[in-house]
């Protein structure tokens, strides 16, 4: 039987894990956390709950595939809850604007904000339909290693518009300002800006409206239990708290992955195929030698636009606020303007906007009872902006606090029992993210496809790739797909 070592536990380690294992091969995966999950760990801290990591679900039937593969359902082992509306957007003026639900619900609610809008809308959502056939259903879980599948698409993707922007394409079907910004804002949900992320993302709209978004019951983390024990089931090892040092090369094939453990014990691990899950720029540039790595991936490596960084704070308070959604998009006073002083300027601006994430609105358990538990995901410059994170984290920790208690959760700095944060420093040095980067890098158009780090390794002739920094792209729906593309290239055990 063939050996895979699959680097690195996140969905997209995860998900790659068990297609390995339905081929037939034998599985090793490793992990340097002391949990499975990669980024979608889970704090636990003076009876609060947080996960840390993604925490919109919107494609479940990716995470049904991976259960049916060994004849199982998910449903049998997590509780999906569909979520209403999927997300609340406060502007800055007061004015509010719920999306998510029926589509009627939707309608209503643009009917209420700009009338003119609401064809509009429908419109959007028929060209999101169009982009969402070809960019998802056709083209999500190829592989992209061959130029020549990429020209083939040339055509496609030019008459569905995608040199524009996401921002364009909106703005070509909505007049109102927070309209547009609501339904823009999509690819901060990847990594990107919208003002230059391809329109293929604006697929993400057809997405939501025909699978809806959801809560797993327990978490994120539940999630990653449950793909962690269907991993136990199928006989696949895991190996945790052992990081990846380096790979060993038998001319341009890697024989075994050199391990080091947390105590600093070394050893050496045969493999006949590699499936990373690590950062792409991190994998070319530290665990593979220089002389195995294509000119074109070394040229990625040093010079692809990383996506922004995330400071992320955490706090329960000693009281609810059941006036607060599951999930809010909490608009500062810049949009266009703010962003670019994210992506562009790479500076930390005195305003910014928050997505505000309130598990206890959906699962009393993340908090003590008449408690409630949060985390505040602010969008940052990534480490090219060269904040100091150890002065500037407790100072944006504070405004954070400062206008969330001054507008959608009142008196907010009496009622906090407890609070942590996380910085792009803290995603360098846990999850070895280049430049400390939110989503690896950004979902431009000249960093998609085949201009994005190729799921089949490129040098190494039995390396794979899977993850944010592959095809098709970051977040969940993105990761599992990519490890859906392995189904084309890792071929059944001999």
């Amino acid at each position: 039987m063939s050996k895979v070592i699959v680097i690195g536990g996140g969905f997209g380690g995860m998900a790659a894990a068990l297609r390995a294992r339905a081929k037939g091969h034998e599985v090793t995966l490793v992990d340097r956390c002391t949990r499975l999950g990669g980024r979608a760990q889970v704090f636990e801290r003076n009876g609060y709950k947080h996960d840390a990591g993604p925490t919109v679900i919107t494609a479940p039937f990716l995470l049904e595939e991976l259960f049916s593969l060994f004849g199982e359902r998910l449903e049998d082992h997590v509780k999906l809850v569909a979520l209403k509306p999927w997300y609340r957007f406060e502007f800055a003026d007061g004015e509010h604007f719920n999306y998510g639900g029926t589509m009627e619900d939707t309608l209503a609610e643009i009917n209420r904000i700009n009338p003119q809008d609401v064809d509009g809308y429908q419109r959007l959502l028929v060209h999101s339909k169009k982009l969402y056939d070809v960019g998802y259903t056709q083209l999500g879980d190829q592989p992209f290693h061959r130029l020549g599948v990429m020209l083939a698409q040339v055509p496609h993707l030019a008459r569905l518009g995608a040199w524009r922007s996401v921002w364009q394409m909106v703005c070509r079907h909505l007049k109102n300002d927070y309209l547009r910004q609501a339904f823009s804002i999509q690819p901060l949900l990847v990594g990107g800006n919208p003002f230059d992320t391809t329109s293929i993302y604006g697929l993400i709209h057809f997405l939501e409206q025909a699978h809806g978004v959801h809560f797993a019951m327990g978490g994120t983390g539940a999630l990653v239990d449950a793909l962690a024990d269907l991993m136990t089931r199928q006989g696949i090892e895991v190996k945790l708290n052992s990081t990846v040092t380096a790979l060993n090369f038998n001319d341009q094939k890697v024989e075994s992955v050199a391990l080091m453990d947390k105590w600093g014990n070394q050893t050496q691990q045969h493999a006949d195929w590699i499936i990373s899950n690590t950062d792409p720029a991190y994998l070319y540039q530290e665990l593979v030698p220089a002389k195995k790595v294509s000119w074109l991936a070394k040229l990625k490596a040093k010079h692809s636009k990383k996506s922004m960084g995330l400071f992320v704070l955490f706090f329960g308070t000693d009281r609810q606020y059941p006036e607060v959604a599951h999930h809010t998009i909490w608009m500062g006073p810049r949009y266009e303007a703010l962003l670019d002083d994210i992506f562009n300027r790479k500076i930390l601006a005195d305003d910014f906007s928050i997505y505000l994430h309130r598990p206890t609105a959906t699962d009393p358990t993340f908090a003590p009872e008449g408690h409630d538990s949060f985390y505040a995901l602010v969008p940052v410059p990534n480490l090219q902006g060269q904040q100091d994170w150890s002065q500037e984290g407790p100072i944006l920790a504070d405004r954070i606090v400062e206008a969330l208690g001054a507008s959608i959760l009142p008196n907010l700095t009496a009622h906090i029992a407890d609070q942590f944060f996380m910085t792009p420093q803290d995603f360098a040095k846990d999850y070895f993210s280049p430049e400390g980067a939110g989503f690896s890098i950004s979902p431009l158009f000249t960093q998609s496809a085949w201009f994005r780090f190729h799921n089949r390794g490129e040098g190494p002739s039995n390396l794979l790739l899977v993850g944010a920094g592959t095809h098709p792209g970051a977040g969940l729906p993105g990761v599992i797909t990519s490890a859906k593309v392995l189904e084309h290239l890792l071929p059944e055990a001999g």
